[in-house]
Order: C-alpha cells, then sequence, then structure tokens
C-alpha cells in the first residue's frame, strides 16, 4: 500500500466515512490524540485497580457469554484474555478484502480511543502502528452472527496483536508473528479485559458498510449521468424534469436528481432535434428517474448517517467509566442499528441496477426511436448489444436473492444467553456483491447509450453527456460490427469502479 502524507486524528468522537476510506484504501496514516490517549489511560488505570480489589467483573474475573457466573482466578486473568481471543477465533470462508479488515481496525481504534473499554495503551499503539505499517490480519468473512458485535472476525484481527494467526505484509500472506517481526513490531502480552475490548464490536460490518457507502455513492453519481445520456439517445423527453412536477413532491433527493439531469441534458442538439416529435412521455425507467434515483440517493443518506454514529460509538461490553468507578454491562455490542441499515441501503441500491436494466433493454428495442434492433449495424447477420441485456438481466436477478434482509432473522447462541442476534456480517456480505452487481448493470446500460449515441450523429449531445462519451469512447471503441462484448463491460466497470464519470457528475451538477 502506498504511503502518504495525511494524518487522520482519531479521539473517538469525530470520524467520518472519508477518513476510513483514506485509511483504509488511500494509506493515510493514523494518530490518537493526546486528549484521547489521556482518556485510555485513566480508563485502564480504574480496570487494574478494580481487578486489584478483587471485585466481580465480567469478562475480567468472570468467564464469557453463559458462563459469566464462573469466578476465575485473579492468577489466570492473562490466560483468560488469551484463551478468549483463541476460542473466538472461528472464523471460516474466504478472507475479507483487505480494505475492509483495515476500515474495521481505524473503527477499532477509534471506538477504543473513547476512553470507555479499558484497553491498555500500548496496545492500543501496537493497533494503530499495526495500521500505519500496513500490517492487515487475515479475516475470514464468515462466522459472525453480529452480537454481541462481530466477535469472531474481531478475534481473528486481535490474533495480530499478541503474534497469532495469519496476516498480510508486504503483499505476502504469512505467520503474523513474522508479520510484525518484518514491521519491527513486537507482539502484545493481553490483561485484565483486553481480550474482550478488542473482540466485543460492531465494528467489522460497519467498516464494510462505510466503503460500501462510498461505493454506493459513486454508483448513484455516475447512474443519473449514464441515464441522462441514456435518455438523449432514446429521444426521451427532459419535461419530466421540470421544477414544478419535482417541487410538488419534496423528497430532496427527487429535488436534486431533477436539478441535476436537467444540468446535464442543457444545449443537447439531440435533445432540440426531436421536440415537435409529439411523444408526450416515455415508459416509466425513463420517466421515473428522478422518482427511483431520488429515492436511493435519500436512502444512502440514511444508511450514512447511521454508519456515522456507529462509526462513533463505544460498543463493547462491559464499559468503563472511571470518572464514575463504575463497570455496566449493557447491550451496546447488538448490531441490529447498522444491520437494518446494511439491509436498507442494499435494498435501495438494487433499484439502481434494476431500472438501469430497464433503460438498457429500451434502448435495444426502440425501433419507435429509430434505433435498429439491439442495435446492431447489420441486423440478422450481427446481434449487436443483444446478449449484453442478458447479462444485466442476470445481475438483477442475482440482487434479488441477495436483498433480501438478513437482519429479519435470529438464531441463538451461547446456550440461550445471546438469544437475539442481527446477522449483520451476513448483510454486509451480501452488499459488497450487490454493490459490484449493480456496477455491472450500470457498465451494461453505458455500452447501449454509447452505441445509441452514435446513431444520433453528427448532433452534438449536451456538455456533460458529451464528456461522458468522450471519456468512454477512450477506452471503448465505437460498435462497428459484432465483437465480444466481454471486455467493454469490463472497461465500462473501470471507468465507474475509478470514480472517473462521477467526477464529470460533480463538476456538472448545481443543487
Amino acid at each position: 500500500m502506498s504511503a502518504t502524507t495525511t494524518t487522520v486524528e482519531l479521539d473517538g468522537r469525530h470520524l467520518s466515512l472519508e477518513s476510513i476510506a483514506a485509511v483504509a484504501e488511500g494509506g493515510a496514516r493514523l494518530r490518537v490524540t493526546d486528549e484521547a490517549m489521556g482518556r485510555v489511560a485513566r480508563a485502564r488505570q480504574f480496570v487494574e485497580e478494580r481487578f486489584a480489589d478483587g471485585d466481580a467483573i465480567y469478562g475480567v474475573t468472570t468467564g464469557f457469554g453463559r458462563l459469566a457466573n464462573v469466578q476465575i482466578d485473579p492468577a489466570d486473568a492473562a490466560l483468560l484474555q488469551l484463551n478468549l481471543v483463541r476460542s473466538h477465533a472461528a472464523g471460516t470462508g474466504a478472507p475479507l478484502d483487505e480494505r475492509y479488515v483495515r476500515a474495521a481496525g481505524v473503527l477499532r481504534v477509534n471506538s477504543l480511543a473513547a476512553g470507555h473499554s479499558g484497553i491498555a495503551p500500548a496496545t492500543l499503539s501496537l493497533l494503530v502502528e499495526t495500521l500505519n505499517r500496513a500490517v492487515t490480519p487475515v479475516v475470514p468473512m464468515q462466522g459472525s452472527v453480529g452480537a454481541s458485535g462481530d466477535l469472531a472476525p474481531l478475534a481473528h484481527m486481535s490474533l495480530l496483536l499478541i503474534g497469532e494467526g495469519e496476516a498480510l505484509y508486504g503483499g505476502k500472506r504469512m505467520p503474523a508473528a513474522e508479520a510484525l517481526a518484518q514491521a519491527g513490531l513486537t507482539p502484545v502480552v493481553l490483561g485484565a479485559k483486553e481480550g474482550l475490548a478488542l473482540i466485543n464490536g460492531t465494528q467489522v460490518m460497519t467498516g464494510i458498510a462505510a466503503l460500501s457507502l462510498l461505493q454506493a455513492q459513486r454508483l448513484a453519481d455516475s447512474a443519473d449521468l449514464i441515464a441522462a445520456l441514456s435518455l438523449e439517445a432514446y429521444l426521451g423527453t427532459d419535461a419530466v424534469f421540470d421544477r414544478r412536477i419535482n417541487a410538488l413532491r419534496p423528497h430532496r433527493g427527487q429535488r436534486i436528481v431533477a436539478a441535476r439531469l436537467r444540468r446535464f441534458l442543457e444545449g443537447s442538439e439531440i435533445m432540440q432535434s426531436h421536440r415537435a416529435c409529439g411523444r408526450v412521455q416515455d415508459p416509466y425507467s425513463f420517466r421515473c428517474i428522478p422518482v427511483v434515483h431520488g429515492a436511493v440517493r435519500d436512502s444512502i443518506e440514511h444508511a450514512r448517517t447511521v454508519a456515522e454514529i456507529e462509526a462513533n460509538s463505544v460498543t463493547d461490553n462491559p464499559l468503563v467509566f472511571p470518572e464514575d468507578r463504575a463497570f455496566l454491562s449493557g447491550g451496546n455490542f447488538h448490531g441490529e442499528p447498522i444491520a437494518l441499515a446494511i439491509d436498507f441501503l442494499k435494498m435501495a441500491i438494487c433499484e439502481i441496477a434494476s431500472i438501469s436494466e430497464r433503460r438498457l433493454y429500451l434502448l435495444l428495442n426502440a425501433a419507435d426511436r429509430d434505433l435498429p434492433l439491439f442495435l446492431a449495424r447489420k441486423s440478422g447477420l450481427e446481434s449487436g448489444l443483444m446478449i449484453v441485456q442478458y447479462a444485466s438481466a442476470a445481475l438483477v436477478n442475482d440482487n434479488k436473492a441477495l436483498a433480501w434482509p438478513s437482519s429479519v432473522d435470529s438464531i441463538p447462541t451461547s446456550a440461550g444467553q445471546e438469544d437475539h442476534v442481527s446477522m449483520g456480517m451476513t448483510s454486509a456480505n451480501n452488499l459488497v456483491r450487490v454493490l459490484d452487481n449493480v456496477e455491472g448493470a450500470l457498465a451494461c446500460e453505458l455500452l447501449a447509450a454509447l452505441a445509441a449515441t452514435d446513431f444520433r450523429r453528427p448532433l452534438r449531445s449536451a456538455r456533460a453527456t458529451d464528456e461522458l462519451y468522450a471519456l468512454a469512447r477512450r477506452e471503448i471503441p465505437p460498435l462497428a460490427g459484432d465483437r465480444s462484448p466481454a471486455p467493454d463491460i469490463a472497461a465500462a466497470r473501470a471507468l465507474i469502479r475509478s470514480g472517473a464519470i462521477a467526477r464529470i457528475f460533480a463538476r456538472e451538477t448545481i443543487d
């Protein structure tokens, strides 16, 4: 991972999604503020004082879950924490993408920096340095039920700090102890409560949600601009973007999308060429762009609000309040708030792909708009983009299953002690696949919009749609005859994923 000079400062209270991404994907460094480290040190001192007093404290002098009533010999306190991390590292399946693990690490640091978890400053500093030196634990993607938080994946992350498990370093997978040594770091010995503080929380599902929300925003931005290019090439009407129509249903997202589509299509010769055609209404996938895309935008904003609150929350148990001389047990580890938000986001973003596939279908079957069937130059001899629509339909179908809300399910664990769980990690893993499918569907629509636009030349597009056309045509040549569309879909995906289309969107938009 490339290093940068950017430093993200964490205090447990003001972490943004963009800062998470800057560390997880952009190589920015982390630093915990001095004030936060002071809170961490005071909380740790209080834990050690209470432990020395011999008080019965959950997870410090007792077992865990259903074993909470089993008293532990104080002499075994360190072994208790070690056993906790080892025994809970029960994940399975393929490893999580490195960027999601790093995002979870940033969130874990921020939560611990709030000073209510009782972690030792040295342990927190090691966690920070593993992120700064790009030592990333290998974390299986399955095994969390979302309460008590993401126990299994967080335990795999915590193994790194004690020199166990596996890690990625310098592009290679190796034993964690070896990775730490190569990075010039030394494992810690966990003290009372530290293992519990490290593995109890919602940071893995929240880390996936944080990066996914930024991706969802890029997809929504790209979808608006691609839809404008499609509508322009389809000879659709822009009357549906009229301020007066959208003011009468004043959802914020709808208003924004309508305003942006008006802007994107300003000055288009293609739009002007058919003003007198007599058509007054288009099919819903064009006519309802402000409504559908706008509703998705509003859903993204809601999920973002939840994720930002979660990113600045303390979600382990028990919680330490040194100023009140109190240990308090609660349920902040339950993943329901973020699980529901992820499921909501997952369902909402599916609609971007669903309506995109319908626009693609219309572009390929638009004889009434003077476009050849499947946009083939020699219909019959050539199939044009016929099968590109099949590909999009397959992605939309896949999303229908993935969008099922995992958070409506609960399977009791820990001999009934943990009798209701969120299943938020399942939702988060499925969200990753949904976003990939949405990207693919938009890529397929873009190919059709480009090909249809070619049939409208020499009329000029609007400034924004012409910039999109030129950008895409640098990577995807015009369809002069049948060829495999797969490389073109991949190139269109790469443009969307890079944020290049979203950057055009950003330059051209006004609220």
